[in-house]
């Protein structure tokens, strides 16, 4: 029996946890899948917990169209523990809100996060936004790595009915002191051969392939994200990271914090080999 999609919430069941548990709720729903939430007791406790009676108590809090959900209850360090649930369980997907607001609306992931994303062998949803609608369209940003085609292939199996926009910043080197259109023109057209070797390979399908714009954008990474989230109105950012090595080793290069702490929009961070 094949086993059935499962998003793996990671809530601290404080307020700021609505908006991650709003989009797990959807994303399960969407997907005819399961949602598990899970939660940690941090510290060390000498007495045993009574796991039945903090589940009722939780359960409690929940609202009523996900008051079905499965509660599972863990002693010990959050990041460590809620990223070996998500592998014991096999979930397919982590969704989790950010540590805090500060008072202009940006978020700081925090240490717990951080740890999820590189440790986690699951896609972690970092949920920024109240969802008042299911995600309509992905931007992927990609170096044209194998580890970017892996968010790429990630992104399109999670959400498979959704237009997804590659896009691939270049930068022409020198550009002060190289004022020639045919130096621009070069770099650019490197640039689009690069990006058309990543969409050709034979694990895009076709059925991903038609989904796909591919957009080549002159500009630092950052901007160039920017420009193109507000261009496409894309709700959903997809990013890759590269195992342990935490963000400076993001396929994005060591922007990758920055961008997380800057776009207005949830993010997919999907780990590679």
């Amino acid at each position: 029996m094949t086993k059935p999609f499962e998003v793996l919430l990671a809530s601290d069941f404080t307020a700021r946890s609505d908006r991650p548990l709003d989009r797990a709720a959807r994303i399960a729903a969407e997907r005819k899948g399961e949602l598990v939430i899970a939660h940690v007791l941090e510290g060390t406790r000498k007495n045993p917990v009574d796991e039945t009676a903090i589940i009722e108590a939780l359960k409690a809090d929940l609202p009523e169209q996900v008051a079905g959900a499965e509660l599972v209850i863990r002693s010990g360090s959050a990041p460590k523990t809620l990223a070996s649930i998500a592998s014991e369980r096999g979930s397919d997907l982590i969704a989790t809100g950010v540590a805090r607001y500060n008072s202009i609306g940006d978020f700081v992931l925090g240490t717990a996060v951080d740890h999820i994303i590189r440790n986690a062998t699951a896609p972690v949803l970092i949920v920024r936004r109240r969802p008042k609608h299911n995600y309509r369209r992905l931007l992927v940003a990609t170096d044209c790595s194998d580890c970017s085609r892996t968010a790429l292939l990630a992104a399109a199996r999670l959400f498979p009915h959704i237009p997804i926009t590659v896009t691939h910043a270049f930068h022409v080197p020198y550009q002060a002191w190289l004022k020639s259109d045919d130096v621009k023109q070069y770099v650019r057209a490197e640039a689009q051969e690069g990006l058309n070797a990543f969409l050709a390979h034979q694990e895009i399908t076709p059925d991903i392939a038609v989904r796909v714009e591919a957009m080549i954008d002159e500009g630092e990474t950052g901007s160039v994200v920017a420009r193109q989230l507000t261009r496409t109105g894309a709700d959903l950012l997809v990013l890759g990271t590269h195992g342990h090595g935490g963000f400076v080793h993001a396929t994005i290069g060591s922007q990758a914090e920055a961008l997380l702490e800057s776009v207005d929009v949830d993010v997919l961070m999907v780990r590679g080999s």
